[in-house]
């Protein structure tokens, strides 16, 4: 008998709900809210009611796109954590009373896990290469930033973390300084492209282990400007492509520098990226060059599974589903989850 899973998320400011059958992606639709641009920030107030506007339509369309009924699902997956408290409780009370209406399990789905299973999605109308364990995952977002040695669907272990700012984070204070609006990380990236990555260098702040720190770059890039800004007022446009370039390389460069000794320490043959960062386009580069380096195989997520989305929590929710780990109806959402 088939296994369908109803995926929603909400720990943020996406609405997303998403269909996967027996491991097949058949839909998986985001509404964004695009109403945080003006405020340079997400604002949880109304991203939660955002939710609740959004996430009714959106199961009516993902349930049409796949081609299924309510009759059909085996399980609703929803995001417990981590994430904002508001958002977090529409798609819990949701998922919740959608179950008591079918009379079907709920599977609570760990946001951060799901990142990283975004791997093991596979299609209905082509084949997909799935990593094999043990697999060593670099996810980097706009709120985490961790090397996750995965042995398991269900077995995830974090070798490093940063202590103190994630790399998204960076991303996005750094472009709010330069007036590139927010996400600003999409739009460093864009600039990038017809910037000079050698224009300008930034301090790389060093820490044990496995570990990362961003504070201190943020905090150099922002004295940096000061300092350029009061002899020329125009610094900043003269000089942004190059800036976004030399910003991104050096933020890449300490992300693949702890990645690389993880690499060699755990002796993994199989490695990828995950999380909102992972569409960075020079990040991507710089992980393949790293996967040939080190004659391992790499795996890249399809961009548009790397920001917050359903399809992740549902096959989570499937991995979860086939081990028989449903969730009691009690359970209350958690802005910090234990990864």
């Amino acid at each position: 008998m088939s296994v369908c899973i109803l995926g929603i998320e909400s720990s943020c400011d996406d609405t997303s709900v998403a269909v996967i059958k027996d491991g097949y992606l058949l839909s998986n639709h985001v509404a964004g809210q695009s109403i945080h641009q003006r405020y340079g920030g997400v604002v949880p107030e109304l991203a939660s009611r955002a939710h609740q506007e959004n996430i009714v339509p959106l199961v009516d369309i993902a349930l049409k796109d796949a081609g299924i009924s309510m009759s059909d699902i085996s399980a609703i997956a929803f995001t417990r954590g981590p994430g904002l408290l508001g958002a977090l409780l529409v798609g819990t009370s949701f998922a919740k009373g959608l179950s008591i209406a079918l009379n079907v399990p709920i599977i609570d789905v760990n946001h951060l896990q799901a990142h990283i299973l975004v791997h093991f999605i596979q299609y209905p109308d082509k084949s997909t290469k799935i990593p094999e364990f043990p697999l060593l995952c670099l996810l980097v977002s706009g709120g985490h930033t961790q090397i996750v040695l995965v042995r398991d669907y269900l077995s995830m272990e974090v070798l490093g973390q940063t202590i103190d700012d994630a790399a998204g984070e960076a991303f996005d204070k750094c472009a709010k300084v330069m007036g590139l609006g927010y996400p600003g990380g999409p739009v460093i990236d864009a600039l990038s492209k017809n910037g000079n990555p050698q224009a300008f260098y930034f301090s790389k702040p060093r820490v044990d282990g496995f570990n990362y720190s961003f504070s201190g770059l943020k905090t150099s890039f922002l004295y940096f400007l000061q300092d350029a800004v009061r002899q020329d007022q125009n610094f900043i446009e003269k000089n942004k492509n190059d800036l976004c370039a030399s910003l991104q390389r050096t933020i890449i460069e300490i992300l693949i520098e702890n990645f690389r000794k993880a690499i060699l320490q755990t002796n993994v043959n199989h490695i990828a990226i995950a999380g909102g960062v992972a569409a960075n386009s020079a990040l991507r580069v710089a992980v393949a060059e790293l996967g040939k380096e080190l004659s391992v195989e790499f795996f890249l997520p399809e961009k548009s599974l790397t920001t917050d989305n359903a399809a992740m929590i549902a096959i989570s929710g499937y991995f979860k589903y086939l081990r028989g780990e449903f969730s009691d109806h009690s359970l209350p959402p958690l802005p910090r989850m234990p990864f």
